[in-house]
């Protein structure tokens, strides 16, 4: 049976060292500076932090010809996790008539239950947790699904839900201009070119970097949300999300054949609260803040409890 030896402990705390630091002070900086801050820490990372770490990160990723399953799982994991919550819906309509099941907190819920924070998030869980190695299945799980998921399934079941008039075309056409997906086929092109030491360098501590800023700008961004109302909600899509869809899966890329390190990634991009992007969506949509900021909230605290329950479950000595 797995267990969760020494050699897994003392990365699992480096991580909450990590995540708690990085997060508490953008939680105090969030408090303290304007509120532009974010924005403009945001607006870095979206147009170069990112995308620069990718390609330096890709530089030392093994891409075997198995990664292309990252993303078939990432769609699985999504589709799941929208058909299990659509189904909650539903019962709850037909068993309580329930008049907390607003359309557009249907739509907040499914969000809520199907896209996770598989970048800002996933990527430094992974990187700690598995390493640098594997870092390829983390990115593709993560631009080729969570990303066009949340922008194209996302958007799709958003405009069916919501209340307001946000343009689709807008959204589209944010995908296209992702820099992260132009870099990720940068890095791929360039990743066997040769660097200087110095510059190699240089790279990976601009991209460790990137990492540190990012957990700081979920710090700051959780110190600014003001709601906590909705929590039952919050949780029941947050125990589809973080905690059944990962479990369902990850057993079953077990069954397939699928152990060690790639299957342990998947299955951490999986097991990541809701990602920002839902917040955005529901906000452009009119659907139910309330629920998507909660679930955001609690989302990121969850994670400090469920990540054991991966170590130990689907790490294999």
């Amino acid at each position: 049976m797995p267990n969760l030896d020494i050699d897994r402990l003392q990365p699992l705390l480096q991580l909450y060292m990590q995540l708690g630091g990085g997060m508490l002070l953008g939680w105090i900086l969030g408090r303290s500076l304007p509120q532009q801050v974010p924005m403009w820490i945001g607006q870095f990372l979206f147009w170069i932090g990112v995308p620069v770490s990718i390609i330096t990160f890709l530089r030392g990723a093994e891409l075997s010809g198995t990664i292309w399953i990252a993303p078939v799982v990432a769609w699985v994991a999504i589709l799941l996790g929208a058909g299990l919550a659509w189904a909650w819906i539903r019962s709850s309509l037909s068993l309580y008539n329930s008049k907390t099941w607003s359309k557009p907190s249907q739509g907040s819920f499914l969000l809520a239950s199907m896209v996770g924070n598989t970048g800002y998030l996933g990527f430094p869980v992974s990187l700690t947790l598995v390493g640098e190695k594997y870092f390829g299945w983390a990115l593709f799980y993560d631009l080729l699904g969570s990303l066009l998921g949340a922008y194209g399934l996302g958007v799709l079941l958003a405009a069916r839900f919501g209340r307001g008039t946000g343009s689709q075309w807008q959204l589209v056409k944010a995908i296209a201009l992702n820099p992260a997906l132009w870099c990720l086929g940068v890095g791929l092109v360039f990743r066997q070119t040769p660097l200087p030491e110095l510059a190699e360098q240089g790279l990976k501590g601009f991209a460790w970097s990137t990492i540190a800023l990012s957990l700081i700008l979920i710090g700051m961004r959780l110190s600014q949300l003001a709601s906590w109302r909705k929590l039952r909600q919050a949780a029941l899509s947050l125990g589809i999300k973080m905690l059944l869809v990962p479990l369902v899966l990850g057993i079953g890329l077990l069954q397939l054949g699928f152990k060690g390190s790639p299957q342990l990634v998947m299955v951490l991009q999986m097991s990541m609260p809701p990602a920002f992007a839902t917040l955005v969506i529901a906000e452009v949509y009119d659907l139910d803040r309330e629920l998507a900021v909660t679930a955001l909230a609690v989302g990121v605290g969850g994670l400090l409890l469920t990540l054991p329950i991966w170590l130990l479950l689907f790490t294999r000595n």
